[in-house]
């Protein structure tokens, strides 16, 4: 077995002093991590409160009650009538004159800025909200850069227990329409331009065209994405009330991808998120005081509102606005080394391609500040897990998996459990996740549908507009009665930890075999003339034909192809060898860093493009036209 890291300071970590803090208040003794996870999914109640507890969270009013079950789990109530504000947690480890934020774009030097400097920033965008009428309760919608401007237009919303949501300046206006339209909004936040691949767009047009098409919007705040306005000398503290919102009151609507529909939007509960996000940064992620946290990724992707989580631990928040790969694929880790990054998180592809090209940039003489790397929206191939382990020895992979559903993970990392390559390290503690078979039943060693058999106070309070639950309960529960089914295929090693398989619409089955699409991809990730692949399985009735497109500077010849199946009929299965083979211009993507697959899959079957893709919620929109070639070149040929 792959076993590339174990911890050498698990007795100092995070989650060493939880563990002795539940084994002293409840007289326990865990002998494994194993022990801990089983105990607190098994004392829901308990668990809960504990966290509460140990990151002493700060009730304006008294729960009644810590939780009270229901099925299905959106009937579950969660500290009944306790009364908090998110602000105030994220403001307690402000100190006058200490570094908050730490950014850098495509063209910029790195900025370091003050928390007197972003709570004066705060206070003027505070300032023109009450000037706007907005309160308790009511929407702002941002427009906006991963820039210093919006997490000081987030604290300055939520201390007034409003309602935030967001969209990054790369979606279209029917995509930002199509969000915020559901969620009347009443102040539109927005950049007037932003620099992205060595490009300058400017936002004066979208704007307008947002203004007329949002009639609820009555105001308008823009920002110039410089820091002319901001005051970088400032002495200012703080002296603006932090608003009290209920547990269970939203703290922002996140929405769905998109690309099939309309988008969900999805609503999050303030309570929630606030012990959510103290679990997973500081027990699963080990975030301590005085670390710097960097997540590449724009204000559209729940893991932006998963990174401000760092500042509940004390950390100081670091933001790079632009392309990864801008003008190379070393551009962040370069940042990495030059801010000091302690935990560097990315989508697995920026790990993917970085150990192709064996960047240079990954040194460890240069990145040993680096003590977790964070990887997701997309499983990180065996073949990375192990590059990157070789180039950062005593730096912990932290893979996760979990979604905009829950704006954290089920699935992560811990300091007590070594990390074998491929595999995500845990369950975190209070996610009940088990793999279930077709006929409902629990697995272990096989591969199945992921399933969370218990409430989670993360999941969401509602879909925006979802009268009576329809399209929450059709998302989660309708496949299998009484739990929470997420949509993954994954296979638990009671050694190794979980793997991830892929989503399970997407998952291929060749005459009864099953395996996800991510162990097609882990293969080809091992091809270095490969620089990304999508792969689908078409279903024609009885017929399927496995369809793999790939993207390389390569001729794609009959060798190529032979080299190809050769390794996928070794390393997988002699029976998910790909039909054809097709090289394209680029790989489909969703702007959140999703491989388009299920889309894909429905264009090939003759769907209309506007029937399963929004194009402005996608990254490359341009690609498309290469798979409606394929389509209609090679429709006719592959139903036979």
């Amino acid at each position: 077995m792959d076993k590339i890291w174990v911890s050498k300071n698990y007795e100092s970590s995070n989650l060493f002093e939880f563990e002795s803090f539940i084994s002293k208040k409840y007289n326990l003794n865990f002998s494994n991590y194993g022990e801990l996870h089983q105990w607190s999914i098994t004392n829901l109640e308990n668990f809960w409160e504990s966290i509460a507890e140990f990151y002493k969270i700060e009730f304006d009013q008294k729960y009644d009650f810590v939780l009270k079950k229901n099925i299905p789990f959106y009937k579950t109530e969660w500290f009944k009538n306790a009364e908090l504000s998110y602000s105030n947690h994220i403001l307690r480890h402000a100190k006058k004159g200490e570094t908050a934020i730490i950014y850098k774009n495509e063209s910029d030097t790195i900025i370091e800025i003050s928390w007197n400097s972003l709570l004066e920033k705060v206070k003027k965008i505070r300032e023109s909200l009450v000037g706007f009428g907005i309160s308790k309760g009511d929407v702002v919608a941002g427009y906006l850069l991963n820039h210093p401007d919006t997490i000081a237009s987030f604290i300055a919303v939520n201390s007034l227990g409003a309602i935030w949501s967001c969209c990054s300046p790369d979606f279209g206006v029917e995509s930002i329409v199509n969000r915020f339209n559901q969620l009347d909004p009443k102040v539109l936040l927005a950049h007037k331009s932003y620099l992205y691949n060595g490009k300058l767009y400017e936002q004066k047009d979208k704007i307008n065209d947002l203004e007329k098409k949002l009639p609820s919007v009555k105001n308008t705040i823009l920002f110039d994405s410089s820091f002319n306005s901001w005051n970088f000398q400032s002495n200012y503290w703080i002296d603006f009330e932090l608003k009290s919102v209920k547990f269970n009151d939203p703290i922002w609507v996140l929405f769905s991808s998109g690309t099939t529909g309309k988008p969900k939007a999805i609503t999050h509960g303030t309570g929630g998120i606030l012990l959510e996000q103290y679990k997973s940064h500081s027990l699963h992620q080990n975030i301590i005081k005085g670390d710097r946290f960097f997540w590449n990724t724009t204000t559209g992707w729940m893991m932006w509102n998963y990174a401000i989580g760092s500042f509940l631990c004390g950390a100081t928040l670091c933001l790079y606005d632009g392309a990864a790969n801008y003008p190379d694929i070393g551009a962040q880790w370069r940042f990495a080394k030059d801010a000091k990054i302690n935990h560097f998180g990315n989508g697995s592809p920026l790990f993917i391609a970085s150990m192709k090209q064996n960047i240079k940039d990954v040194n460890d003489s240069d990145l040993n500040c680096i003590k977790t790397i964070g990887a997701t929206g997309s499983p990180l191939s065996i073949e990375a897990f192990k590059w990157l382990q070789k180039k950062l020895p005593d730096t912990q992979i932290v893979s996760l998996s979990g979604g905009t559903d829950v704006c954290s993970a089920f699935i992560g990392g811990c300091t007590k459990l070594p990390v074998f390559a491929g595999f995500l390290q845990c369950k975190m503690l209070g996610a009940s996740i088990e793999a279930w078979n077709d006929k409902g039943k629990k697995i272990v060693g096989e591969t199945g549908e992921l399933v969370i058999t218990e409430p989670l106070p993360s999941m969401p309070l509602f879909f925006w507009g979802d009268i009576n639950f329809e399209k929450y309960h059709d998302s989660y529960f309708e496949k299998n009665k009484g739990v929470w089914t997420h949509g993954d295929w994954i296979l638990i090693d009671d050694q190794r930890g979980i793997l991830m398989q892929g989503r399970s619409d997407a998952t291929l089955n060749r005459n009864g075999i099953r395996i996800g699409t991510s162990e097609i991809y882990s293969v080809l990730d091992s091809i270095s003339e490969i620089k990304d692949s999508l792969i689908i399985d078409l279903n024609f009735g009885s017929n399927s034909k496995l369809i793999l497109f790939i993207e390389t500077k390569l001729k794609l010849d009959a060798e190529f192809k032979n080299k190809i199946n050769s390794k996928i009929r070794k390393e997988c299965s002699p029976r998910h060898t790909p039909n054809l083979i097709f090289s394209i211009s680029q790989i489909p993507y969703t702007i959140s860093g999703k491989k388009m697959e299920i889309p894909i899959k429905k264009i090939l079957l003759g769907k209309s493009v506007d029937d399963v893709i929004s194009k402005g919620a996608m990254k490359n929109p341009e690609c498309i036209e290469d798979y409606l070639k394929v389509r209609n070149q090679y429709l006719e040929s592959l139903d036979q």
